[in-house]
């Protein structure tokens, strides 16, 4: 045991940085050197903001199943407890984390989630990194344990005839496409669609509003609820689904800037069928708290 744990584990706190991309905030906790044994309840009790440390979540950063395939792992979990595939946000605040924290010295990360193996390409200026793109695989349109397609499409108690796809990220998405997205209460909506039959395993739910449109991208405002954690500033794969869906019903071309509640992600689509994800990543605070 290092001092660090033993320090960690005399005092009965363990130490944090919490980081936010887009407004998309987690705990994290290097968890090569410390240990989170209950990361469910950890993260209900951090991440209230009244009476914990506040937060999307928490994120654990840890060794890769195989060193040969990935350079470190992460295991992420709602504000309910509940665990997620993959967060984008999150990811490339771990890009940040081990890059700036002398954990790692290179410019592209293989990092391993529950959705596979992602790469971050990190882009350094000063020492820093100034933002990450992340490849976050391919999009799904069948995923049957994730999606019934019901023949009348889950839609809450949105009008009549708006239009929703569904797009899994490995997570499981529904992009409803809205005239003004100032008038859609996203909390009410949000919380009947995620449980709606249509989704066994519960439902990420995005709002979209399409505002601009070029030969080459579009821009789309977008809120979201997300499976477990309510209403957020931001989603990664949010944004990737929302990019995707937009393309795939002709709202925008294969690239788009999704402009969320906490910031933009610029989203490419490319011809080899993965999403790429570029955006920001930045420190909040570090500190430490009892499990």
């Amino acid at each position: 045991m290092s001092m660090k744990e033993r320090l960690a584990t005399e005092s009965g706190k363990v130490p944090f940085t919490k980081m936010q991309g887009a407004g998309n905030d987690y705990v994290y906790v290097n968890t090569l050197l410390y240990s989170v044994p209950d990361p469910e309840a950890t993260a209900i009790k951090w991440s209230d903001r009244h009476f914990g440390i506040g937060s999307d979540g928490l994120v654990l950063i840890g060794a890769p199943s195989d060193e040969a395939v990935a350079d470190f792992s992460m295991r992420i979990f709602n504000a309910d407890g509940s665990e997620a595939m993959m967060c984008g946000n999150a990811s490339r605040c771990i890009g940040k984390y081990v890059y700036e924290r002398g954990l790692f010295h290179g410019d592209t990360v293989r990092l391993e989630t529950l959705s596979g193996v992602k790469i971050l390409k990190l882009h350094i200026a000063g020492g820093k990194v100034e933002s990450v793109t992340v490849d976050m695989g391919e999009p799904r349109f069948d995923v049957p344990e994730q999606y019934t397609a019901p023949e009348t499409a889950p839609n809450g108690t949105m009008p009549v005839g708006t239009e929703g796809v569904f797009v899994s990220m490995g997570n499981p998405h529904y992009v409803i496409f809205v005239d003004d997205i100032s008038k859609v209460d996203v909390a009410k909506e949000g919380r009947v669609l995620e449980f709606d039959k249509a989704f066994p395993e519960r439902c990420n739910i995005e709002f979209a509003q399409p505002e601009a449109r070029s030969s080459s991208a579009a821009t789309l405002r977008t809120r979201v609820w997300e499976r477990g954690s309510g209403i957020t500033m931001a989603c990664g794969t949010g944004a990737c689904a929302t990019a995707v869906a937009a393309a795939k019903t002709g709202r925008a071309a294969r690239q788009s800037d999704i402009v969320m509640d906490g910031g933009t992600l610029h989203i490419e689509w490319g011809d080899d069928n993965h999403v790429r994800m570029t955006g920001p990543a930045a420190f909040v605070f570090d500190g430490e708290k009892e499990l």
